[in-house]
């Protein structure tokens, strides 16, 4: 049994209050008396994109399960890669791969330097290409980014969603051990499908997306800064089944 801890959207901002979010969040993570197969944080780390920001995030995020990032649209390629990932600065898409026993993570860029909707560059869906052509049609790969392709029917999600997404959409269909489609960006956790798999969006840790039929004073006013900040959790067994469990983290 593999399991994956899912969150995103820790949005860093030097503040008490993102600083804390994070932290009940990854204190639960440590404190379980179970080691997990990865943590995974699907972009928007930083707010404002700074390197002293992604500094701050390293430290938080430090675990002793494996933890793995992706960029949103809050994030600067450049000082993610630097600060965060310590490697060199590069503004091309930042793609990463983690191989474990039994599973394949693709970590695909979807932020549009200087947008806040999400696409997929040719070059990122070329090098995804080749990351499912290199694992074996029996290991079950799960791929993440930061925007939903899809429809979550939030208007203020959907026009920021991820855009091109035909181009996703028959690479996938190509690829039967593509077990699910992993995702932040919305703030508040959904699940829906998309080119015939499962799509699984993250809460948002730094705050809850009010959903467009919740009462709220004023149109502007889309997201609860005051409920808890959440996680999802990913079961995906020996059968290939993935199972989404999601978890508030209240101290």
């Amino acid at each position: 049994m593999i399991v994956i801890a899912h969150l995103s959207d820790i949005h860093i901002d030097g503040e008490q209050r993102s600083i804390d979010r994070t932290r009940a969040v990854m204190d639960y993570l440590e404190d379980l008396p179970y080691d997990l197969d990865a943590v995974l944080v699907t972009g928007d780390i930083a707010d404002h994109g700074l390197r002293s920001e992604y500094e701050l995030a390293r430290q938080l995020l430090s675990s002793r399960h494996p933890v793995l990032v992706c960029p949103g649209n809050h994030d600067e390629r450049s000082a993610f890669r630097e600060s965060l990932l310590q490697e060199p600065p590069s503004a091309t898409p930042v793609n990463q791969v983690h191989r474990a026993a039994g599973f394949v993570i693709a970590l695909c860029d979807s932020s549009v330097p200087g947008k806040d909707e999400g696409f997929l560059e040719d070059e990122t869906l070329a090098w995804l290409e080749g990351v499912l052509a290199r694992t074996p049609r029996e290991l079950p790969v799960l791929i993440g980014f930061h925007h939903p392709p899809a429809l979550l029917h939030s208007p203020f999600i959907d026009g920021i969603r991820q855009f091109g997404e035909q181009r996703l959409a028959a690479l996938v269909d190509r690829h039967p051990n593509v077990t699910a489609l992993l995702c932040g960006h919305a703030h508040t956790p959904a699940a829906t499908t998309f080119a015939g798999r499962p799509l699984l969006v993250a809460p948002g840790v730094v705050s809850t997306l009010r959903l467009p039929w919740e009462r709220y004073a004023h149109p502007e006013d889309h997201v609860h800064l005051d409920l808890p900040p959440a996680l999802a959790f990913h079961v995906l067994d020996d059968k290939g089944r993935l199972t989404a469990h999601y978890r508030s983290v209240v101290d």
